[in-house]
């Protein structure tokens, strides 16, 4: 395993400290993947697609304002490249893109475009860092979508990709489909693309299909076959996009498509912030020192307004329950030690934790933390017997925090006056 060793000294034959990954090992988190030579779980970069992928959003409509403020803050975080709508998409399209290409900002700006000369040309005169081109290469696609068999889009995708190439931009070039593409058509193509020097391919779960075993197999043989980057763009249909993104980052890709909140077309695709939280357990140092993490409400924020939804409930960091922590138990050790229950350290994201002790599960503990919050003096046997009040209450009816400090405020008032 790469990294792995033992070190002994030739001399006197001691031991010394084990090390993996480079690291001794009473230092590692254990939550850290164990890579190998392929692996980019410490070295990957985010496409953000919310302005591309993002925009066919159910519910979603971005004006020019809206995009410029989305684009400016997704840079200001540290994503690498931000992926707009196609120009060839509507005359407003083709100007906002060329308005973002005029902020001069320190992320590289892609457009997405279909596999055709017509749209390379558009893509190319807005200005653009880089050209993401895109054809269908399942049956299903190829069927009912443009008609093209394997050699056709072989001979499109090598005609399209050295005019870009000419024009002095990245140039990407994806299949559509890709897990239900066949495996021999899909890396002959890719082969063809590599050997003429395209910046990167593209491998797209468009229907959300594919599980983590069948990404980390694609990807791996993939790897083997072009010395390229591999991008990939995962839909969250049946719920794997963030563990897939994990998967394909251990298998050797080294770019992941994303989007705030993870919107797009469905159900969208591997989400922003749920893919830091994921990235974070394992590659904290990485993650930590490219991204301004604390910047994730924020962006969420803004792009839940615009596009009129709310932040769900159990959204990774910034949903409302993410941090809380209600039952006796768990309360008791996060007082003693946060990292007892939590994976993620809400400090990292500018947030709060907060210790639930408003219901019949709330445990002394907790009640005795919101004693000292309220800068009453109590002792261990009298916040018991408080305690035993507020779940008296609570068995009857539900309680909201005012009224917790109410019983707490009461029942000290009485022990004053006795």
């Amino acid at each position: 395993m790469c990294g792995d060793r033992t070190e002994v000294n030739g001399t006197n034959g001691t031991t010394a400290t084990p090390t993996l990954g480079g690291k001794p090992l009473h230092q590692r988190s254990p939550y850290e993947s164990v890579g190998d030579f392929l692996s980019n779980v410490n070295n990957f970069k985010i496409i953000e697609s919310t302005l591309r992928e993002g925009e066919q959003f159910a519910n979603a409509f971005f004006d020019t304002e809206t995009k410029i403020k989305i684009a400016t803050a997704l840079s200001d975080f540290g994503v690498e490249y931000i992926e707009l709508t196609s120009p060839v998409a509507s005359q407003q399209s083709r100007e906002d893109c060329e308005a973002i290409c005029k902020l001069g900002l320190k992320s590289k700006i892609l457009t997405h475009v279909r596999c055709t000369m017509e749209d390379a040309k558009i893509a190319c005169d807005t200005g653009v860092d880089g050209v993401d081109l895109v054809i269908g290469t399942s049956s299903f696609l190829r069927e009912h979508s443009h008609g093209k068999d394997m050699l056709a889009i072989e001979k499109a995708a090598i005609e399209v990709i050295e005019y870009v190439k000419s024009r002095g931009v990245e140039v990407r070039f994806s299949s559509e489909d890709s897990f239900r593409s066949d495996l021999v058509d899909l890396l002959q193509l890719y082969r063809a693309v590599d050997r003429i020097g395209v910046n990167r391919v593209g491998v797209a779960d468009t229907v959300g299909c594919a599980t983590p075993r069948q990404v980390y197999d694609l990807v791996r043989t993939l790897r083997g076959v072009v010395s390229c980057d591999i991008e990939i763009h995962l839909h969250n249909d049946t719920g794997c996009a963030i563990a897939n993104a994990h998967a394909a980052l251990e298998a050797g890709a080294t770019h992941i498509d994303t989007s705030v909140l993870g919107i797009g077309e469905r159900n969208g695709i591997t989400s922003l912030g749920g893919l830091m939280a994921r990235m974070m357990v394992g590659s904290r140092e990485y993650v930590m020192s490219r991204y301004k993490l604390h910047k994730i409400k924020e962006i969420e924020d803004m792009v839940a307004d615009a596009v009129q939804i709310n932040i769900p409930f159990n959204n990774p960091i910034t949903g409302f329950c993410a941090f809380t922590h209600k039952a006796g138990i768990h309360a008791k050790a996060i007082l003693a030690n946060p990292s007892t229950y939590e994976i993620l350290k809400p400090e990292d994201y500018g947030l709060n934790r907060y210790v639930h002790f408003a219901s019949r599960l709330t445990g002394w503990n907790a009640i005795k933390s919101r004693v000292e919050q309220l800068g009453l003096s109590m002792t261990d046997a009298q916040v018991k017997e408080v305690t035993a009040k507020i779940k008296q209450m609570a068995d009857i009816r539900p309680l909201a925090i005012d009224d917790t400090d109410s019983i707490i405020r009461s029942f000290h008032l009485e022990l004053q006056q006795k």
